[in-house]
């Protein structure tokens, strides 16, 4: 059975705004571009058909005189393997999401059925509205050739190829499209259930932006969707322990809505991210159980984490019915919705009248909608004598629970970038559906370690002005930053989340790993072995930056 109107319908915007779909970072940046442009609203854009590669390469061959020298062939391919974000390629399906996100007004030639975000740009703009420096950086960054006032653009003599040849594509078809805002959807700032993650999302963003000038456009960009879905995938895992116990205590603490101020402060946080990461990459291995391991306490609590969802949300709806319907009840000054622990405030004593009423109907509306007899779990749910609202919340995860567990799944996997550059979890190809060989396991991919390491090896300067500049780091203290900042493990396990102390043969495993860690290094080129001694072994920064510019945005 399906559950029909309001019943079944799931997510709560001050927990998350995503809808919980496959994600691709490529079509989640360029929607957060439009939002960078318009104040964080969405963009609508008039234009007279759907755009496919052949419009594009056309849009070339009739101004040679901007692309000098493009022949049909050459375009067509250079098109298709560098500037368009293709869905389905190489299919008989193929057809074009949009242009890749090098420059702001790429999202103007995305085709929105094939370019959608989900949300993601909509959670990442508010997350990044933490900070208005970090916002005002970004579209410095991807709108730094157009004129706010005028929307004329003049690019500058650094300009990459893939970029000139975009802005050419904008300027000379810009009159054939018009882009507003769509003010039906104005933005909704609902206060975090915790501000650690927002802050140092905006943190890491104000250090990338930092290499700018030293590192090619195309790299850049990567490395932000890399860095973004990174931090969505740690706000969500912190979502998955932090929400259920919210409901538990009808309100996050004090701690949490503020942000941990200090390192030390933030560790003792019971609801941070701690994972242990396989290095070595390679299954089967005494490391890879560790991370296999790690991987499957947090999986396992997803279905807590939909419940939970599913009761910030039915309590939310039966505020707004108490709003609408009664005297009882009316919106916060300035606002016309609630925030989830407003929403919590519900289950008080004050409301069980009203609350028993509403929701017994909508336990009534369930078995009505059941046509043949109830199956023999919800028999024993309604055996069980709970109030309606629980009794409610039991049946939604009756029928619902394992739909949106699976989309919650397939969800988190993308923003972990699963089988994607940039990677923080792996999960074998063809295994077993349900043995071993198919279990996910938390891994450290050379271009998210790469990312990491362009914003950890800035920092102040002594000189107390706030000034960043890069500086070599002991390999020891890049592995505490990881694991104090994001809670990433790798030389040793974490403290909770499935673990309770290293054995000897996980000592073995550990120091494995560490050499493994260390020869990554190596790879990418942030490492030279000096000596054997400890204290000498560095990781060199691969660009120079002084302190020419200035952030208050010091990692903790």
């Amino acid at each position: 059975m399906a559950l029909s109107g309001s019943l079944g319908t799931f997510a709560h915007p001050g927990v998350s705004r995503i809808d919980y779909k496959a994600l691709d970072m490529d079509r989640v940046l360029t929607a957060l571009l439009a939002r960078l442009w318009h104040g964080g609203m969405p963009s609508i854009i008039s234009r007279a058909n759907t755009l496919d590669v052949d419009v594009f390469v056309k849009l070339f061959l009739q101004h040679p005189e901007v692309f000098d020298g493009f022949d049909r062939e050459t375009t067509t391919r250079w098109m298709s393997t560098h500037l368009l974000d293709l869905v389905n390629r190489g299919k008989v399906t193929e057809a074009v999401a949009g242009p890749r996100p090098l420059h702001g007004f790429t999202y103007r030639f995305r085709n929105s059925r094939k370019s959608r975000p989900y949300g993601a740009d909509e959670q990442l703009y508010e997350m990044l509205a933490e900070d208005e420096g970090a916002l005002k950086s970004l579209r410095e960054f991807f709108f730094s050739d157009v004129d706010r006032s005028t929307g004329e653009i003049t690019p500058g003599p650094g300009t990459d190829v893939e970029t000139q040849a975009l802005l050419h594509l904008v300027q000379q078809a810009g009159k054939q499209m018009q882009d507003r805002a769509d003010t039906s959807r104005p933005r909704r700032p609902y206060p975090p259930l915790c501000a650690e993650p927002a802050r140092q999302l905006c943190q890491d963003v104000m250090r990338l932006l930092y290499h700018q000038e030293h590192m090619p456009r195309t790299v850049l960009v990567d490395y932000l969707k890399v860095l973004f879905a990174f931090h969505l995938s740690l706000y969500h895992l912190r979502m998955m322990k932090l929400l259920p116990a919210v409901v538990e205590a009808g309100a996050a603490s004090a701690a949490c809505r503020k942000g941990h101020e200090a390192t030390e402060v933030g560790d003792r946080c019971p609801y941070r991210v701690r994972l242990f990461l396989d290095v070595q990459g390679v299954p089967g291995t005494p490391v890879a159980a560790l991370a296999e391991r790690s991987a499957e306490i947090w999986y396992r609590r997803v279905p807590r984490f939909i419940q939970a969802t599913y009761q910030v949300k039915k309590l939310d709806e039966f505020s707004d019915h108490l709003v609408l319907k009664t005297t009882k009840l009316s919106h916060p000054a300035g606002r016309n919705y609630f925030t989830p622990e407003e929403a919590l405030q519900r289950l008080g004593k004050s409301y069980r009248k009203d609350r028993d009423a509403f929701f017994l109907q909508r336990v009534n509306r369930v078995r009505d909608e059941e046509e043949e007899e109830l199956p023999a779990e919800l028999k024993q749910i309604t055996q069980l004598g709970l109030d309606p609202f629980d009794e409610y919340i039991e049946m939604l995860m009756h029928y619902k629970g394992r739909h949106y567990r699976n989309y919650f799944i397939e969800c988190l996997d993308t923003m972990l970038l699963k089988h994607r550059p940039g990677a923080l979890i792996a999960q074998p190809r063809g295994g077993r559906s349900n043995g071993r060989s198919s279990a996910r396991r938390f891994v450290l991919d050379a271009r998210l370690l790469e990312v990491l390491l362009q914003v950890s090896l800035l920092r102040e300067g002594s000189d107390g002005t706030g000034n960043l500049r890069t500086s070599p780091m002991r390999v020891d203290e890049f592995l505490a930053l990881l694991r104090d900042r994001y809670g990433l493990h790798i030389d040793q396990l974490p403290d909770t989340d499935g673990f309770t102390g290293a054995h000897l043969d996980d000592q073995v495993a550990l120091r494995a790993n560490a050499a493994a860690f260390l020869n990554r290094l190596r790879e990418i080129g942030y490492y030279q072995d000096m000596s054997d001694a400890y204290l000498t072994q560095t990781i060199t920064p691969r660009y120079t930056i002084g302190a020419e510019a200035t952030t208050g945005a010091a990692a903790r």
